[in-house]
């Protein structure tokens, strides 16, 4: 199982939690980020249905790969 960490950072004259170097909305408060974070970590447990996903790594290539819908990874959230 893989596993991922939500980092909460200053972002934008607020706050903001990031995942690979990808930022998500600022937020006013630390708090409210903090909230939001542990949101989107407890939701990367729920099962969904296997598919094809597109992703592009820091190289720039495209890549396609087929996930199961069960196969969920680990998240957490630091900061």
């Amino acid at each position: 199982m893989s596993k991922v960490h939500y980092r909460l950072v200053p972002h934008d004259g607020g706050w903001a939690y990031t995942l690979n170097g990808t930022f998500s909305e600022t937020f006013a408060t630390h708090d409210a980020a903090l909230k939001r974070a542990r949101r989107v970590a407890v939701e990367q447990h729920v099962p969904g249905e296997s598919s094809y996903i597109e992703f592009q790594t820091t190289d720039g290539q495209w890549h396609t790969e087929h996930v199961l819908g069960i196969d969920r990874p680990e998240a957490d959230v630091t900061g």
